[in-house]
């Protein structure tokens, strides 16, 4: 999954990027409302975690320009400022959540994990859940641990955000590009045969010990994930 994390101050702003990461998402800094804008012009998104005071505009117009614009992914707004109104003012220009300094990481992380639960029931899952099903793989978000048939499979970080994003996106075609921008960084060189080093060693630990292989080879796109050949 792909975040964008819009904050001016650079050690906060590393220290969300770091932890991110190592939780298996891609992430990429905007050090301002404008930026923030340009980014989300050239990217998709799956999470927009917002800073209030920002030294070009209010993080609350920051957040109805995305709005405006078209951006329809969860908006979790990080402030200082925690009074009731400030809040209000903030989940009604278009944040769906909001997170008062000072805070653990472990908490922006159930906060991310929830909205982006949340995202996926309202795309068309059935009820919102830390449980990811296909056929009979499992990954579990909360515990960061993936079952077929009952059996635990060991996974990196990375090779556990790719299953993710597979999962998140069953049965359709994903392309080498889609790819690096969700589970890499946005520049990632997606020309580099990284990304299908990757697949190899994913389907060595999900598909190679099993009756069915799961991932397959799009011709020309990239990989989907499916039961049928």
């Amino acid at each position: 999954m792909r975040i964008l994390v819009v904050e001016d101050q650079v050690k906060m702003a590393n220290f969300l990027k770091k932890g991110l990461n190592e939780v298996g998402y891609a992430v990429d800094i905007a050090e301002s409302g404008t930026s923030a804008e340009s980014y989300m012009a050239q990217g998709d998104y799956d999470l927009v975690i917002l800073d209030v005071m920002l030294p070009d505009q209010n993080g609350i117009d920051t957040a109805r320009h995305l709005r405006r614009d078209g951006y329809a992914g969860p908006i979790l707004m990080v402030t200082a400022l925690s009074t009731t109104k400030d809040k209000v003012n903030g989940l009604d220009a278009g944040a769906d959540d909001y997170l008062t300094k000072p805070y653990s990481f472990d908490e922006l992380h159930a906060r991310v994990r929830a909205l982006l639960r949340r995202k996926g029931s309202a795309n068309g899952g059935t009820a919102i859940t830390n449980i990811l099903k296909y056929a009979d793989l499992e990954l579990d978000l909360l515990q960061r641990k993936v079952r077929r048939s009952g059996q635990e499979i060991s996974l990196t970080t990375k090779e556990f955000a790719l299953l993710e994003y597979f999962m998140r996106n069953p049965e359709r075609p994903l392309g080498r590009v889609s790819i690096a921008e969700h589970v890499w960084d946005i520049h990632f060189d997606s020309e580099s045969n990284v990304i299908d080093v990757y697949i190899n060693l994913l389907r060595k630990k999900v598909d190679a010990p099993f009756n069915k292989r799961l991932i397959h080879t799009v011709v020309g796109t990239g990989y989907v994930l499916k039961e049928s050949p």
